[in-house]
């Protein structure tokens, strides 16, 4: 059995060291939407670290150097057992313009030519300009790449909203998997901030399972058929609202109104087939509520992926976390790798 961990966190090693793409990456965060960034020393160690805070003085993100080593990588990649890495940049995606984009591009692509255990996804601004899709398809035909990544959504708006039907539109006649990685807050975050895990784990849940639904009520896959979008963090527990968001055939009792009709009748198709979930951490979830997953989604669309390097225990203890699920073996192999071989079409 192959162990493909789908969800594998890369940025330039020299993220630090290089002043210039430093600057040019740090530039693209939208300091005029309230998010700070600054780059500091960590308390106690002689690394740094880049924070960004939504708004000012709320860390919602930390990248700290050194962790994004090739020989460090692949020696906790034996350590953990897991065989293939399938690389994103971990959140950055909502503000990279196109030129920075093409920066990281470029370093990704280099990166995952010193071994063939990586895959790499290209990222890019989502509007569909010529200039974007150039870029794209350069990074499918020339780089090797095996699909794309982007946020949940870029600023207040989420992937339903016709400002990406044009990059859809080229993605879908292409067949690309898209990767749909968590933003740090939702739209709306107030009632949230106070509390630091109420803020950096349920908020990622929250704006993941809200853009999990918009793409399903929308009407996305009915215009983008071949649209195949894959959420972290479960899509921020998706699997918990699922049959209460898409429910059952309408009983025989009878009601006065029929409150919850979404006027559509093929969800569940849909969520079969345009929709998967990386796990984004299998420890953090616990036993049962992953066997719910497995049972409510399916074997066929969740993906192994524990977002190294957030935390180690995450990684090391991922794959016995999924091993010792009360799922077959045939789900576990499915999960731990093949539906990703599958997805990406991994060799």
């Amino acid at each position: 059995m192959t162990i493909v961990d789908a969800n594998m966190h890369w940025l330039p090693d020299t993220l630090f060291t290089d002043e210039d793409l430093r600057e040019k990456m740090m530039g693209c965060i939208p300091r005029q939407n309230g998010i700070h960034v600054r780059m500091e020393q960590i308390q106690g160690k002689n690394l740094r670290q880049i924070i960004i805070e939504e708004p000012k003085g709320y860390v919602n993100i930390n990248y700290a150097e050194g962790q994004y080593n090739i020989d460090s990588q692949l020696e906790d990649m034996d350590k953990a057992g897991v065989d293939k890495a399938v690389f994103r940049i971990p959140v950055w995606q909502e503000w990279l313009d196109l030129e920075a984009s093409k920066r990281v591009n470029d370093g990704l692509a280099e990166y995952c030519a010193r071994s063939d255990r990586f895959t790499a996804l290209a990222v890019a601004p989502p509007w569909g300009d010529k200039a974007t899709l150039r870029e794209v398809e350069r990074c499918l035909n020339e780089l090797g790449f095996k699909g794309v990544q982007m946020a949940c959504k870029y600023g207040d708006i989420y992937l339903d909203n016709e400002a990406f039907f044009p990059y859809f539109e080229f993605l879908n006649d292409m067949n690309v998997p898209v990767v749909v990685h968590h933003t740090p807050l939702p739209v709306d975050y107030g009632s949230i901030l106070d509390f630091n895990n109420q803020r950096r784990q349920y908020g990622r849940c929250i704006v993941q399972a809200t853009a999990v639904g918009r793409e399903l009520f929308s009407g996305l896959f009915d215009r983008f058929p071949n649209l195949r979008l894959s959420h972290s963090m479960l899509g921020g527990g998706f699997f918990a609202f699922a049959d209460m968001l898409v429910p059952a055939p309408k009983h025989t009792y009878g009601d006065a109104v029929d409150r919850f009709d979404t006027g559509k009748s093929n969800l569940r198709e849909q969520l079969r087939k345009n929709i998967f979930f990386d796990i984004s951490g299998p420890p953090q979830w616990g036993k049962k509520q992953l066997e719910c997953a497995v049972e409510v989604i399916g074997e066929d669309n969740i993906l192994y992926g524990a977002s190294y390097p957030i935390r180690k225990d995450w990684f090391f203890d991922g794959v016995p976390t999924i091993q010792g699920l009360d799922i077959s073996d045939v789900a576990k192999e499915k999960i731990l790798g093949g539906n990703a071989l599958k997805l990406f079409d991994i060799a």
